[in-house]
C-alpha cells in the first residue's frame, strides 16, 4: 500500500531568469516569492492552499506541470504506466512522465509523511 496526491504546479520558464518569471506569476497568482534559489528556481508561497508551486528556468519550450507527490515512487510509477502513463526520464528524486493524452508530469518523492495528509489517495 503507498499514498499519493497532487502535490503542486511547475511553471517550466524557457530560458527566462527564475526571479523575471517569478516577479509576473507572483502578482498574477497573488503568492509572494521566495527569490531565485541558486539553482534555477523560485517557490511561490502556495502554502494558504496546501500547494507548491515554482517557476523553473528550462531550456525547452515553456510549458505548466503538475508534480504528483508519493511516499513510494516505484509502486506510483507502476501504477501510473498501468492507467497508460510512460516514464520519459529520471532526475535525482523524481520520474518524468508522460500521460497517455501526451502531457508532461513529474512522481516525486514526498517532502513529508503523505498517510492522513489532506488530498491523499491510498493505493493497494
Amino acid at each position: 500500500m503507498h499514498h499519493s496526491r497532487l502535490a503542486g504546479f511547475i511553471i517550466d520558464c524557457q530560458d527566462t531568469p527564475p526571479d523575471d518569471a517569478a516577479a509576473f506569476w507572483s502578482r498574477a497568482l497573488g503568492m509572494a516569492s521566495e527569490g531565485d534559489d541558486g539553482h534555477g528556481y523560485a517557490v511561490l508561497d502556495a502554502s494558504a492552499r496546501d500547494l507548491h508551486i515554482e517557476v523553473q528556468r528550462v531550456s525547452h519550450p515553456s510549458r505548466l506541470h503538475l508534480d504528483i507527490e508519493t511516499d513510494d515512487q516505484s509502486a506510483e510509477v507502476a501504477r501510473l504506466e498501468r492507467l497508460g502513463a510512460r516514464q520519459v526520464a529520471r532526475g535525482p528524486r523524481w520520474v518524468v512522465m508522460e500521460a497517455p493524452t501526451g502531457q508532461r508530469f513529474c512522481v516525486i518523492d514526498a517532502r513529508r509523511p503523505l498517510a492522513g495528509a489532506p488530498g491523499s489517495n491510498v493505493w493497494p
